[in-house]
């Protein structure tokens, strides 16, 4: 069964930090380029990071570029989020995506707020 499980959301100030992780499983982790979305309380989900399966090529959206950084380790079949300088507009829930099979995970809320 193919999984993406995210974690690391939570609760943080403006300024302030947070890395995102997902782990796959249940396909060959390597092969495939993904990606970073985030769906905001009554917006449509947005691409946020995208990263290619071996990371040699990575895309950002104009509102996060130069905050966020997108990796990937493929040996340990995990993509992560770093985010720095958040701001309350960051706030959303954030979903990665499998590119090229529909396959999202079940999302991580962050809040930034004082």
């Amino acid at each position: 069964e193919v999984q993406l499980v995210e974690s690391g959301g939570g609760l943080v100030q403006p300024g302030g930090s947070l890395r995102l992780s997902c782990a796959g499983s249940g396909f060959f982790f390597s092969w495939y380029h993904m990606s970073w979305h985030r769906q905001a309380p009554g917006k449509e989900r947005e691409m946020v990071a995208s990263i290619t399966n071996s990371g040699g090529t990575t895309d950002y959206a104009d509102s996060v570029k130069g905050r966020f950084t997108i990796s990937r380790d493929n040996a340990k079949h995990t993509v992560y989020l770093q985010m720095s300088n958040l701001k309350p507009e960051d706030t959303a829930v954030y979903y990665c995506r499998l590119d090229g099979t529909g396959t999202w995970g079940q999302g991580t809320q962050v809040t930034v707020s004082s």
